[in-house]
């Protein structure tokens, strides 16, 4: 551990600590603000990250969050100054939030960086508000420690649980099977999100909280507590202190987010089943922090990785059932002879003393390690001539019967293509068909929307089938479930094979031996990408025309490529940078 911080080496001090022109004009104007000389002369500064916005019901929560924020930090000798960013709300963001991670990432980044601060306190909740405070804090590195929000309540519908996203979908598919009235939809709409917080199932948010405190970047039982419990704002309270403690400790994000914080990271993902998003942000924090996070790491560890968390969508129960468990804490218990026990967390322990008291208290909920739910964990890594640089299958809600199987393609150009044929009468499909769409990946859509859950056909919904292998090159909610592979890499609209795929065609998934394979020969597959040409580029001005010149493939983590850390060099921003206050 380093030895605590002398007060005049901190960094708001080159903002409040001099006696010239800068520093009274500094300390004048938050006097503006009613605070006293002291509390930024004397006190380390900390600043409170929030993602709260009223467009973003998961994060709607978090300005009672901050409040207990800064009555840790105060108690704990710090001085809290709250800042916004711009909120990532997945539900009414279109086309999809993905689009704007890497610029709420920058946002997090330059405030840090821009602003006197010794230290921040991240509040995220909605699924990439997470990653993207991560990825900006990783890129800042100045001391930092995240509070999510927690997960909302469960819904209640006729005395049966239900979680939103996951449970959305299979009742939608009955609405559209005719199975369901319009009067029970209603009713549905009016329980299913019944709290602030994020979906109470093991989704994108739900998954990035679990990796997040995996990480060591939370304070142990960050994870899964609701929102609307009142544990979380003695958490974040608690989360306060700590931060000031963080910032004399001189504990930076470098020093917590390793490879063997990475790799933690992965297996409490395989364990949990989580979302298949967590791939592709883990691999962009990677390239943050100057770390290579290849594909392959994934894989090798979800061969050795069982899922032990009972939790929709790849389970039974819901995040607060999760919670009342044990929590990720327990899960990572009974993993732990997989885990780098060693590995620093922001609690100033190690993994191993995190979670040295950490019980079970659901063995419904949270399974052994020798008798786990799934003998393997929950996202696998395909290869083959149609992904060529990787995609991604959550194995754990795959339908057993479909883990090996080998279809007619039914091809959707595009999302527009897909809406208005899907529930066609005439559509030449039956449940052996392999559904594909195009030009929905980073730059086809743009910006890589959950498009891939490809809606059944009506018509064979109607007829009893649940399940078809769907494929595309877009992500899925980690609330989706069914044999649903995604990231396909390179992308249709870059020219990868799948751009070149026609109906009729014949495609084989092979889950067992990771291969995806479109059956169709090689000399071909390159005369039809020979022919091919690429759409038009959807923006040609402004963050669009910025997201679609720099923005790299699923495979590497769709950030930015003059984002990425050279070996960790370009990380930490020069001193220089804050030596004349006045820049």
């Amino acid at each position: 551990m380093k030895t605590a911080k002398d007060t005049h080496s901190l960094r708001s001090r080159a903002w409040f600590g001099k006696n010239d022109r800068w520093g009274m004009a500094h300390r004048a104007w938050l006097r503006a603000e009613g605070f006293s000389e002291a509390v930024f002369q004397s006190k380390p500064v900390v600043g409170i990250c929030n993602s709260w916005s009223e467009l973003n019901n998961c994060n709607a929560h978090l300005r009672q969050v901050a409040e207990a924020v800064k009555r840790g930090v105060w108690e704990a000798g710090g001085f809290p100054l709250e800042f916004p960013t711009i909120s990532l709300g997945e539900m009414l963001m279109k086309p999809t939030t993905m689009l704007y991670r890497n610029l709420m990432a920058m946002d997090v980044e330059e405030c840090i960086t821009a602003y006197p601060l010794d230290g921040v306190v991240l509040l995220c909740g909605c699924d990439k508000t997470t990653p993207a405070q991560l990825m900006g804090a990783a890129s800042a590195d100045v001391p930092a420690l995240m509070v999510p929000g927690g997960p909302m309540l469960r819904g209640m519908c006729r005395g049966k649980e239900i979680g939103a996203g996951t449970d959305i979908r299979r009742l939608w598919e009955q609405v559209r099977a005719g199975r369901l009235s319009e009067e029970e939809w209603c009713e549905v709409e009016s329980c299913v999100s019944r709290s602030a917080g994020h979906c109470g199932v093991m989704g994108t948010a739900s998954t990035m909280a679990c990796i997040a405190e995996a990480l060591g970047m939370t304070l142990a039982g960050a994870a899964d507590l609701p929102a609307s419990d009142s544990r979380r704002l003695a958490l974040a309270e608690r989360s306060g202190r700590r931060i000031v403690e963080m910032v004399h400790e001189d504990l930076r994000p470098s020093r917590l987010m390793t490879r063997a914080a990475l790799e933690n990271a992965i297996r409490a993902d395989m364990a949990i089943g989580g979302s298949t998003n967590a791939i592709v942000h883990l691999v962009a924090l990677a390239g943050r922090l100057g770390l290579d996070l290849p594909l392959e790491t994934f894989d090798e560890f979800s061969r050795t990785t069982p899922v032990v968390a009972n939790v929709r969508p790849s389970g039974k129960f819901l995040m607060e059932d999760f919670c009342y468990a044990g929590g990720l804490r327990a899960v990572m218990k009974e993993i732990e002879p997989l885990l780098h026990r060693d590995a620093l967390t922001a609690t100033g322990k190690t993994v191993a003393e995190n979670i040295a008291d950490a019980a079970c208290f659901n063995r419904e909920v949270i399974k052994p390690l020798a008798q786990p739910l799934k003998p393997e964990g929950g996202t696998v890594i395909l290869r083959g001539n149609l992904a060529p640089t990787g995609a991604v299958i959550k194995q754990s809600a795959v339908s057993p019967h479909l883990a090996q199987h080998q279809g007619r393609a039914v091809v959707f150009e595009n999302n527009l293509d897909l809406l208005e044929r899907i529930d066609d009468p005439k559509l030449e499909v039956d449940e052996s068909s392999v559904l594909v769409l195009k030009n929905a990946g980073p730059k086809g859509a743009p910006g890589m929307p959950e498009w891939g859950h490809l809606p059944i056909p009506a018509k064979l919904l109607a007829a009893g089938v649940s399940d078809m292998l769907r494929l595309s090159d877009a992500r899925i909610s980690g609330t989706s479930f069914g044999t649903i592979v995604v990231h396909i890499a390179p992308e249709a609209a870059v020219g990868g094979p799948l751009a070149v795929v026609q109906s009729g065609d014949e495609i084989e998934l092979d889950i067992k031996n990771r291969r995806l394979e479109l059956l169709v020969s090689e000399s071909e597959i390159r005369k039809r990408l020979a022919a091919w040409r690429p759409p038009d580029p959807h923006y040609t001005r402004g963050y669009g025309r910025m997201f679609l010149d720099h923005i790299l493939q699923a495979n590497q983590g769709c950030d930015f490529d003059f984002l990425r850390a050279r070996n960790g060099a370009d990380r930490t921003p020069p001193p220089e940078r804050f030596k004349n206050p006045a820049l």
